[in-house]
Parts: structure tokens; C-alpha cells; sequence
């Protein structure tokens, strides 16, 4: 076994120019009042290695050009197509219009497992939210079902930004079966 070289790697992965044409999973993200500017980076990153159709990011959530984004997205912010809009009810509405499904990573008395998403379910759109308080009950309301991660410890959640690493790459891999 060998660790490949950043050369190695890059030889594999697509260019900036051709990640901006490859058809991409019809999967949208909606990051409600994210707090955390890490968060943001990390959310960036994490949506250019699941090739997600678009990033939303609405209300007080921290948007590009920051360099503490920059920091940790490593050049994502240019590789994900993205948009600021300031009403996450306006964004939703958008998508709603467009025929996406509207699914928040949050528990809910009727949220279902995060891995027992089909292929029937996509397009959707998966709602990230505040760090504190989660998805707001606005967007809840709007929404066509939830999905949540099951926890086994103490805490009742993860960070924002790891959660939504682990439901986003469950999509993709449900839609690319």
C-alpha cells in the first residue's frame, strides 16, 4: 500500500473547467442561518466532492468572497454553483416551483432515517440549519418529508457541517445506484 501524491490524486479528479460542465446529481442545499464561517467552508468543500446541482445560502449565513470561507473550501466556492438569497422561504419556494422536494436534515416527529431516501425522492433539495436551533419551524412547514441521523451518545446532534457530510453522501449514492 501506498499513499498516492497530490499529483497522483489530481491526475484523477476533474479540472475546475470541466467541474463547471459535468452534468451533476439533482441534489440543492439550503444552508439556513449557518452562524459558523467554518461551517460555510466546510459545507463548500464538502458539496464539490458530492457534485451537488446548487448551494443556497439564505439569511445571516456567511456567503463568498470571505477568505475564513476560502480558508477551508480550498477553492470549492468556484467549482459549486451557488447563490445568496436572504429569504430562505423564497429560495424554497423556488425550488418547490421547480418540482424539487424539500427535505430537512432535522428531527421531526415524522422524519425518517437519512438512509431510507430512494430514488423516487429526487430531485430534493436537503436543508442544513443553524448550529443552535436547527431548521426553522418556517421551512419545516414548507417541507415535503425530513430526514434525520440517528444518534447513540449523550448529545442529541452533530456540527452542522459533518452531518451534512454524512446525509449528502448517502444521496449520492442512492441516486448513482
Amino acid at each position: 500500500m501506498k499513499k498516492l501524491t497530490h499529483e497522483e490524486v489530481g491526475k484523477k479528479r476533474l479540472s475546475l473547467s470541466d467541474a463547471k460542465k459535468v452534468k451533476r446529481h439533482p441534489i440543492y442545499v439550503l444552508c439556513d442561518n449557518i452562524r459558523s464561517i467554518y461551517n460555510v467552508g466546510s459545507i463548500f468543500r464538502t458539496s464539490d466532492a458530492a457534485l451537488i446541482k446548487k448551494l443556497y445560502l439564505t439569511g445571516y449565513t456567511p456567503y463568498p468572497p470571505r477568505p475564513e470561507i476560502e480558508k477551508v473550501a480550498l477553492g470549492a466556492t468556484d467549482a459549486v454553483e451557488w447563490e445568496y438569497i436572504k429569504d430562505a422561504k423564497e429560495a424554497v419556494r423556488k425550488l418547490k416551483s421547480q418540482g424539487i422536494k424539500i427535505v430537512p436534515l432535522e428531527i421531526t416527529k415524522n422524519s425518517r432515517n437519512y438512509t431510507s431516501i430512494n430514488t423516487g425522492d429526487f430531485p430534493l433539495c436537503l436543508i442544513v440549519g443553524n448550529e443552535l436551533t436547527g431548521v426553522s419551524n418556517d421551512l419545516i412547514e414548507e417541507s415535503d418529508f425530513s430526514i434525520e441521523i440517528p444518534q447513540y451518545g449523550f448529545k442529541h446532534s452533530m456540527n452542522v457541517a459533518v452531518a451534512y457530510g454524512i446525509a449528502v453522501m448517502e444521496l449520492v449514492k442512492v441516486f448513482r445506484k
